[in-house]
């Protein structure tokens, strides 16, 4: 006996990363979507993008635009990367330029039959399967009478859907009262309603993006941020991260002969590695030591800097006996550095995810949890960390993140933006006064899946780097 199974929905797989999980498959085939949003919110763009990646791989799809230059689109796509012409001339795009004159003077009842006479006899030329039409809205000025650009956009969703072609229609987002109730049938009309919206938080802008409807499918309901970075717009659908973690695995070096027996014999890989303590305790320097014992061992490391450049980073740790030089000149090391308010927290992320895919490293070292707040928004900063944690320990990379606590004696503080559950082990330092002498004292908090040290020990740094003293009983 088999089992029943009900019929799912036709979907057009979108190509634009992120947004065919958050759609669970892509857009509807051979029905309309519509996308709203306001100016600079990327509406034009993801209607582009949606027939570029289609041609690159055969399908042919026709972009049609009521405002912007078909060379103006040709120039503003290729910052991303794009070659728009070679597909252009080898008939699997066509860039419909239909503008309309502003001097134009309407005579008699415009409609938009001769438009689609023009569509149709391009759509059967080329065997299109995909149309974007952006900026609708305005073609729609020409008609006078609200009733008959209701009928006239009613038409034109009917004629789509006879033509089985699957369309996205792109229109401005309502700027007033009036506006809105003027479209507000077009998200009735449609079968999936995107809005996009690019707002400042935290003095940054973040772009965001939401699944209003979607007629016959299930989808993502959460807000999405997203970027457009070359090669394109990449979404960060973090509600919708699985637990695929890899299993730990063998251990390697900390770069500490002591330490490594404080924790079993080395860090893990797949495992996350919190190293807290207040500022000059000695964080970059532990994390300095591991990546340099890594490097040389073979390992690449991906080294996240928020807090001080690549020259200023090498330099200082000379002075605790670790060279970063000759990994970084043999490609075994790579430093990534910015400033946090350099850009919203999604351009940090899709630039460290970026790195990773190119340089494929087994570790990767961010300094620090403390910095990314500066990102941003506190939970903008939590999101980008539950990324950056959960795809390293997908793809069984080490992850060593440095978190700065205030004051000499913080106990209670850990990782400072709620991620300490998400970590494998916390090694906590600390600077201790005793008899007017600030002494260093280092304590593995916790090490899952390891037998490990639950006293204080005594370590200092020196120009030989760090070493572990004692046992403080």
């Amino acid at each position: 006996m088999t089992e029943n199974q009900l019929p799912t929905l036709s979907k057009c797989p979108t190509q634009i990363e992120g947004l065919d999980m958050i759609l669970k498959g892509g857009l509807p085939s051979g029905r309309t979507s519509l996308i709203i949003g306001g100016p600079g919110s990327g509406k034009s763009l993801f209607g582009l993008e949606f027939l570029y990646r289609a041609a690159l791989a055969g399908e042919p799809g026709i972009f049609i635009s009521f405002e912007e230059r078909a060379a103006d689109l040709r120039t503003n796509t290729s910052t991303l990367g794009w070659d728009l012409v070679p597909l252009e001339q080898n008939g699997k795009l066509f860039l419909f330029e239909a503008r309309i004159d502003p001097k134009a003077i309407v005579t008699g009842e415009f409609g938009i039959q001769s438009f689609l006479a023009i569509l149709n006899h391009k759509i059967k030329a080329m065997g299109a399967k995909r149309v974007s039409i952006d900026a609708i809205d305005v073609l729609m000025r020409l008609i006078n009478d609200e009733r008959r650009e209701q009928n006239e956009l009613l038409a034109l969703h009917q004629w789509l859907s006879e033509q089985k072609v699957t369309a996205l229609l792109t229109v401005k987002a309502p700027r007033d009262t009036d506006h809105a109730r003027h479209y507000e049938f077009l998200d009735y009309m449609a079968d999936c309603v995107i809005h996009l919206d690019n707002r400042m938080l935290g003095q940054l802008s973040t772009r965001r993006l939401r699944v209003v409807k979607y007629r016959g499918s299930g989808f993502g309901s959460n807000e999405y941020p997203f970027v457009i970075e070359p090669p394109g717009i990449t979404l960060l659908p973090i509600s919708d991260i699985g637990l695929s973690h890899q299993a730990l695995g063998e251990r390697i070096s900390t770069g500490l002969t002591e330490l490594d027996e404080l924790i079993g014999g080395g860090f893990r890989r797949a495992s996350s590695v919190l190293i807290t303590g207040s500022t000059g305790s000695g964080k970059t320097t532990l994390c300095s030591a591991f990546t340099h014992a890594a490097c040389t061992g073979g390992e690449k490391v991906l080294c996240l800097n928020f807090e001080e450049s690549e020259a200023a980073l090498v330099s200082a740790m000379l002075s605790s006996g670790t060279d970063l030089n000759p990994a970084i000149a043999n490609g075994t090391l790579r430093l990534l550095t910015a400033m946090p308010e350099a850009m919203g927290a999604e351009q940090h992320l899709v630039r460290a995810l970026n790195a990773i895919k190119q340089m494929q490293p087994s570790c990767v070292v961010l300094e620090s949890a403390s910095a990314c707040k500066r990102m941003g928004t506190e939970q903008a900063a939590f999101e980008y960390m539950m990324r950056m944690i959960n795809t390293c320990k997908e793809l069984g990379i080490i992850i060593l993140i440095t978190n700065q606590t205030v004051g000499l004696n913080n106990l209670d503080e850990i990782s400072g933006i709620g991620i300490s559950s998400l970590i494998d082990t916390v090694i906590q330092l600390k600077l201790v006064t005793d008899a007017g002498v600030v002494q260093r004292k280092l304590l593995v908090v916790k090490s899952r899946g390891s037998v490990h040290s639950h006293r204080h020990h005594d370590f200092c740094i020196t120009d030989q780097g760090i070493a572990i003293l004692k046992e403080d009983v």
